[in-house]
């Protein structure tokens, strides 16, 4: 049976935009459609055979009152998608993003965009496979707690488990209720960060 690696994407890049850019500069952005993932895990994940990568990401829509920037956003997802499966990640998108105008206490309207649906089509995927008796091992590569139900079963079912995280605030239910936990240092991070796009 196969070792599988399930990449809760924005989870995972959210974090390495904290370390790569901690002042969220805007020249300074980080462009993970060039960012090296694979050697980065194969690196943090040494002597640990990996069989599948599912790298999941939120599923883009045109929102009307938010068509420029979803269309950008879509856009940078294509390029994103194709450098995965280019690195040898299987990338399936699931749940949904959708943009919406929030306003600030100073009475002004900021344009936010939040994911939803992504843990529970990982949570979904990982049982299943674990019922269908059709993975040994799963590499759990997300802080969310919200997995933390899934992560439990799939020990009920004999599924090895391993909590991959950030040595910066790692979960420590998710730790709890893994085999093992291995946590990515933000020198690691830094070290296979390969350009920073500059923002026009």
């Amino acid at each position: 049976m196969p070792n599988i690696l399930f990449v809760d994407g924005r989870n995972l890049m959210s974090k390495m935009s904290f370390i790569l850019n901690p002042e969220r500069v805007k020249e300074k952005k980080v462009d993970f459609a060039e960012y090296d993932f694979n050697s980065l895990l194969n690196k943090v994940l040494a002597g640990i055979s990996v069989d599948k990568k599912l790298f999941y990401l939120g599923k883009l829509t045109v929102h009307e009152e938010t068509t420029k920037k979803s269309k950008e956003l879509i856009e940078e997802q294509r390029l994103l998608k194709v450098h995965l499966e280019a690195q040898g990640f299987e990338v399936v998108l699931a749940g949904h993003v959708r943009g919406h105008k929030e306003t600030c206490p100073k009475g002004h309207e900021t344009l936010t965009f939040k994911e939803k649906g992504v843990d529970v089509r990982i949570a979904v995927d990982m049982i299943t496979l674990a019922c269908q008796k059709a993975i040994s091992m799963a590499i759990v590569a997300s802080s969310d707690s919200d997995l933390q139900s899934a992560v439990r079963e799939l020990r009920s079912q004999g599924v090895e488990r391993i909590y991959l995280g950030f040595e910066t605030q790692p979960n420590k239910g998710l730790s709890f209720t893994t085999n093992r936990t291995i946590l990515i240092r933000n020198s690691e991070v830094e070290e296979f960060s390969c350009k920073q796009s500059a923002s026009d």
